[in-house]
């Protein structure tokens, strides 16, 4: 015990085990032990309140709660169905790539979008903004036996301006097709995108496809005397006129020697949106007139030829396209393009290979979630979809109620099991959020003579099947 003198006429004893190292008791003859530790000091003080968490992503991304996933996913089914009945196989790359794999053609507009940076072994990267690229690099790569189908549903990234269905990331359906020379390629694809409108419920009077040929526009630049090697870099130039006026590119036109007169001609020509007028004037001799007629010709065929409309304006954005150009809209205009896509035989020359006829399209999952909900034609994602949801009112039954769960999952159905000791009312609630068919009841009365209770929660109906033949029962009930 140690003894202590805190005044004249008192004195008290204290076990020795509570002084410690952080504390240091009051003494008359050593004022030092009064002062407290910073340890103490730090216990004392009040915590300080942490600045508040933005909870948002950051700017034009996005989180998929399960409502939105499951969006997502049904909109992904209906991607990847379509593309495998038309016997495409998925493919998928690196969302990290080489800077330089986007930055080889100068001039384009997605080269000031990249979400780029330094890695930490010095070397210039990419979130990637389409998919195309990769895939040519993959294909020299790899060297695949031709030709080939490919398809993928990549996530692309690009720091741009945000509109109504454009963020800075999305989801993108992509199709390709490789080493085929016809326009039965594009027919193809064009016929991909027709069955997949038609799978979610939208019909020509919804939706079409604008067709071009970047050859129409090559034959009309080069009749004007522009020079072939600003061809691509005019392309670019003029898919903006749709977007900005002809004075803000004027400029950038002038400077690749095309005067003022050739930007009203060609300007005239394009507005154009009958296939014979194109014909008057650069000839019906032009390869790339009688292939658009050839493609509009094989639609027919295939009666989708209704979706189908011509117009010289449609040239798209990317430089590498080199013939057909194609772009799907919705028909009242409320929305920018939903999918767009085109002949690139040539870009593999870009990466220091040799050409190969390659065409594709992508389709973003923005536009068209968009479009389908003022359509009225997405369906409801609120609630999930589960078959069973089993839950025991007995004390300490919860271990039986997933015993029946996994004999249910072994037939192959999706079972939830509630996992804490529930009133009745409350299981009842949370079968109907959870989006639960029916309801097994567990225990009770019933479970002394080996049966459970199955409700049906969109009739109500009830009715006592044997515990050991619920497996049986279930398959048999869902089955019809």
């Amino acid at each position: 015990m140690l003894l202590l003198n805190l005044t004249s006429s008192t004195s008290f004893q204290i076990s020795r085990p509570i002084i410690n190292r952080s504390l240091r008791l009051y003494s008359s003859s050593n004022p030092d032990l009064g002062r407290k530790s910073s340890s103490v000091q730090k216990l004392n003080e009040k915590p300080k309140k942490q600045k508040a968490l933005n909870l948002q992503p950051p700017k034009g991304m996005r989180d998929f709660p399960p409502p939105l996933l499951r969006q997502r996913t049904y909109l992904f089914s209906q991607f990847r169905r379509t593309s495998l009945s038309h016997s495409f196989s998925e493919y998928d790359a690196p969302v990290l790539e080489s800077e330089e794999l986007y930055t080889r053609k100068a001039g384009e507009e997605v080269t000031e979008q990249l979400y780029c940076f330094e890695d930490k072994g010095g070397r210039r990267v990419s979130l990637r903004p389409e998919m195309t690229p990769s895939l040519a690099r993959m294909i020299m790569s790899t060297k695949p036996a031709l030709p080939l189908k490919y398809f993928s549903l990549p996530q692309c990234f690009r720091y741009e301006r945000m509109t109504r269905g454009r963020r800075r990331e999305h989801y993108q359906w992509n199709c390709d097709i490789w080493g085929i020379k016809g326009i039965e390629a594009e027919v193809e694809l064009i016929n991909m995108i027709v069955t997949f409108f038609e799978s979610v419920g939208l019909s020509e009077n919804d939706v079409g496809i604008k067709v071009n040929s970047r050859g129409i526009v090559k034959d009309l630049l080069e009749g004007l005397g522009v020079r072939e090697e600003v061809f691509a870099e005019t392309c670019v130039l003029i898919d903006k006129l749709e977007k900005v006026p002809v004075e803000a590119l004027k400029k950038d036109l002038e400077e690749l020697g095309i005067n003022e007169n050739q930007i009203t001609s060609i300007l005239d020509t394009l507005v154009h949106k009958d296939i014979s007028k194109i014909s008057e004037i650069i000839g019906p001799d032009s390869a790339a007139v009688q292939e658009i007629t050839q493609l509009f010709s094989i639609c027919e065929t295939l009666g989708i030829e209704k979706y189908l409309e011509f117009d010289a304006s449609v040239i798209r954005g990317l430089s590498y396209y080199t013939g057909i150009v194609f772009e799907a809209f919705d028909r009242e205009g409320n929305l920018r393009a939903i999918a767009g896509g085109g002949r690139y035989d040539k870009l593999l020359e870009s990466f220091g290979g040799e050409s190969i006829p390659a065409v594709g399209f992508g389709f973003g999952d923005a536009v068209i979630v968009e479009l389908l909900k003022d359509k009225g034609l997405l369906p409801d994602f609120d609630k999930g979809s589960v078959d069973f949801c089993v839950f025991s009112i007995d004390s300490g039954g919860t271990s039986s109620a997933m015993k029946l769960g996994n004999e249910l999952r072994t037939k192959g159905f999706s079972v939830d099991v509630v996992l804490e000791e529930k009133k009745m009312k409350w299981a009842f609630k949370h079968a109907d959020r959870i989006g639960a068919e029916r309801v097994v009841i567990v225990g009770g009365e019933e479970g002394e003579r080996g049966e459970v209770k199955v409700k049906n929660m969109e009739s109500g109906e009830q009715e006592t099947v044997e515990l050991k033949g619920v497996g049986e029962w279930a398959e048999k009930i869902i089955g019809e």
